[in-house]
């Protein structure tokens, strides 16, 4: 049985960033106390102290909490039955990076940092809610480096209107030179619980964008990066191994307001109403999958990553040939799914429209 991965969430910000959909609320000290005490018997409810292998505290912003509010959050977490080889993630904005915080982390286990940069554009830095300069940038995570972090992942957004291609180049260039381990890039969406969507945003045109991704996946290719899943980008060795859970189709808790979990064929996700879920059940869906839902997402997730599925470990986990439950045989035809060496890959030019090949599947 394969271990587990825990995601944790933490939704309190001290800035709302306006593309943001994730479940999240402005950080109030007397909120803080009573969440904390509501994930602590979430976790000992339902934790069956299983061997956990990654854990991954996101938000929200994490970093948003004091030390002292990082101290019991952290006591929470000595409950899990960690693996001698753990992924230990946590979510920093470089605003919050600091000497005191950093001790506090590594004294405490984290191995690998993902910090939201976004972008060094001024520009769009405005229309996100977002100030730092690259040389702060690079000064934080300079401090990251001589405080022993040695796996830091940096978020990179694109597609925004009026956006160019040139002053992505200038963005991946700046990205470089902070030498990240791993890289994960996000096309704007403009989803419905968000400023930008409120404010009528538009993206750039999809011509452009599909540009920008192209450009991405060429020029971190030549510098080195791992293209191992849709968005994402790492050095050998890097990749992120929470995440790789979810698109393995692997099971993992999630804890903690808006947070989903996969436990035991069990697919749920908690309330993102923050009175309910201090005060109330936490849990507001939960479906048990059948054996067809279970190979779908099986699909929908593994063709994600750049080595798709193989063939050989479909049929032992799921006692029946891939071909024979879906129609693979058209689509290899006309070349949206190509076969290499037992693999099933979404042809790397199609990647772009890989959920109109996913619609055909499922």
């Amino acid at each position: 049985m394969k271990n587990k991965g825990v995601y944790i969430h933490i939704p309190f910000c001290k800035s709302i960033c306006s593309y943001c959909d994730f479940c999240k609320v402005f950080y109030k000290r007397e909120w803080v106390v009573p969440y904390l005490k509501k994930l602590n018997n979430e976790i000992k409810d339902i934790y069956m102290d299983e061997v956990v292998d990654t854990l991954y505290i996101g938000g929200g912003t994490p970093s948003s909490l004091n030390i002292d509010e990082l101290k019991v959050l952290f006591k929470i977490i000595e409950r899990f039955n960690l693996d001698s080889d753990f992924e230990f993630t946590f979510e920093c904005n470089l605003n919050d990076i600091n000497e005191k915080l950093l001790d506090f982390l590594k004294y405490n286990g984290v191995n690998r940092l993902s910090i939201g940069i976004e972008t060094f554009n001024p520009v769009i830095q405005k229309i996100i809610n977002r100030n730092h300069s690259f040389e702060e940038a690079r000064k934080k995570i300079e401090l990251c480096r001589n405080k022993g972090f040695n796996n830091i992942n940096l978020d990179l957004i694109y597609g925004f209107k009026d956006q160019t291609l040139s002053s992505l180049k200038k963005d991946l260039k700046l990205f470089m030179k902070l030498n990240p381990e791993h890289i994960s890039t996000y096309s704007l969406i403009l989803e419905e619980n968000t400023i930008l969507k409120h404010e009528n945003y538009e993206n750039c045109s999809e011509d452009l964008d599909f540009e920008m991704y192209e450009y991405i996946c060429k020029y971190l290719k030549k510098k080195k990066f791992i293209h191992y899943e849709v968005s994402n980008f790492a050095k050998p060795g890097y990749e992120a191994k929470h995440n790789l859970k979810y698109w393995n189709n692997e099971e993992y808790y999630g804890f903690g307001l808006g947070a989903s979990g996969y436990v035991d064929e069990v697919r749920y996700t908690n309330t993102r109403s923050l009175k309910d879920y201090i005060e109330k059940e936490d849990i507001s869906n939960k479906e048990l999958l059948t054996k067809k839902d279970i190979m779908d997402n099986e699909l929908m997730l593994g063709f994600r990553k750049m080595v798709g599925i193989n063939i050989n470990e479909f049929y032992n986990k799921y006692n029946i040939n891939i071909e024979d439950a879906y129609p693979i045989k058209p689509l290899l035809k006309n070349k949206d799914l190509i076969l290499k060496d037992n693999n099933l890959i979404i042809n790397p030019k199609k990647i772009y429209v890989m959920n109109e090949i996913l619609i055909k599947l499922i």
